[in-house]
């Protein structure tokens, strides 16, 4: 019988990035995965969905349970479980009671977050970092600065791009990076026409700017009358050892995006959180989905809050991370592969020392076992669950310095 990847490839449409592939899935518990070929291996990156690890216990028995009280409910009915999720996100939200919506992907609540900032403001524009990335959909694909992925397909007007407060080039000056992206920041929002500034408040590769940056750019967003829009979605609920990684800042912002692992693993589940002053879209169709008050997604966000809190997990990841990102940095130190390792939390990434390698050092940590993201053609990747166990943070370390 044809293997499953040429099956894969024989069925979708090809993409860049999805079709076709090279591996697959077939089993998963925890931080752990096993291919059709019956490979087992630790998923360090799992597209940053697994935060309370694949196939939690507490999440399947939910998921069942609604299945069979209530799976679906139409567009023009509300539930309990849906009614409960935002309660509980307004409630957990630090920046006061806020106001939610629902959707299925990080790209669509990036979509509504964008509809209600030209609600509010009036004005047409964005703003957002180079390299940055936001979403698939068009709307957010042409917000975020991705410039080779938007080749060939039709612009959108008032898109614009800063440069990031992070540094691109290997060894960068991350307080220099920071000032040049708040001047910039300054330009565009000066113009009057930007409604939105979408940007992570920390970088997923991950960067984390200066403590001052954030503040400094909420005081341009009040002064300009532009909202400030975090998106989350791969670096929120506790990933950084915060529940909310804008945490780590003085910065308000207001509206925060959330997704990926909001679903725990199991669905797609993404929220938009807003303040209350934003409340403002009633005559438009911001976010009008048919599963946006799905019973069985929402069930899957309350569980993944509850395994979050109950277990402690933000504190957790502070804890684990900060463990593991010490020896990460001992293992660069004393490796020729690799310039160094940056985190928080247990979002992390190993700089390695010659681009070139990066795809053959991640095929051969996967044939060791250890499956890790690439990102920046320059960067190893690693945002493994929050469960995970300091023997398996032990074992990814030894394959990592198994490597010649």
């Amino acid at each position: 019988m044809t293997g499953l990847v040429e099956r894969d490839a024989a069925v979708f449409l090809h993409q860049e990035g999805s079709t076709p592939v090279g591996m697959s899935f077939a089993a998963v518990e925890g931080v752990w995965a096993e291919d059709d070929s019956g490979h087992r291996f630790m998923d360090f990156q799992g597209n940053t969905c697994h935060n309370i690890g694949y196939a939690h216990p507490r999440l399947i028995a939910a998921l069942k349970d609604q299945l069979e009280r209530l799976p679906f409910t139409p567009r023009r009915f509300t539930n309990e479980p849906a009614v409960a999720l935002a309660e509980r996100l307004s409630a957990l939200w630090p920046y006061g009671a806020g106001r939610v919506l629902f959707g299925l992907s990080g790209a669509d609540a990036i979509e509504m977050a964008m509809k209600l900032a030209f609600v509010a403001t009036g004005r047409k524009g964005t703003l957002a970092f180079e390299d940055s990335w936001h979403g698939a959909a068009l709307g957010a694909l042409w917000a975020g600065g991705r410039a080779a992925e938007r080749v060939g397909f039709p612009a959108f007007e008032g898109c614009r791009h800063a440069v990031p407060f992070w540094p691109r080039e290997p060894g960068g000056d991350h307080e220099a990076a920071a000032e040049r992206s708040l001047e910039a920041i300054r330009r565009a929002l000066r113009s009057g026409e930007i409604s939105c500034l979408l940007a992570e408040p920390i970088r997923s590769t991950p960067h984390v700017p200066p403590p001052w940056f954030w503040p400094a750019v909420r005081r341009l967003c009040d002064e300009t009358g532009t909202l400030l829009i975090f998106d989350e979605i791969p670096t929120g609920l506790g990933k950084t050892g915060r529940l909310f990684s804008s945490e780590h800042f003085e910065a308000p912002p207001d509206v925060t995006v959330i997704g990926k692992s909001l679903g725990g693993g199991a669905l797609p589940l993404s929220a938009l959180i807003a303040r209350p002053a934003l409340n403002v879209a009633g005559p438009w169709a911001i976010g009008h989905y048919t599963h946006q008050k799905s019973p069985l997604l929402a069930r899957a966000g309350l569980t993944t809050l509850d395994v979050l809190l109950d277990e402690d997990l933000p504190a957790a990841a502070a804890r684990k991370g900060m463990a593991f990102l010490a020896r990460l940095q001992d293992l660069a130190a004393a490796s020729p592969l690799f310039r160094g390792a940056r985190g928080l939390g247990l979002l992390m990434a190993l700089e390695v020392a010659e681009p070139s390698e990066l795809d053959s050092l991640q095929r051969r940590l996967f044939e060791k076992g250890l499956s890790l993201g690439a990102a920046e053609d320059r960067f190893l990747g690693l945002s493994p669950p929050l469960t995970i166990a300091e023997a398996e943070i032990d074992r990814a370390l030894d394959i990592l310095a198994s490597l010649h």
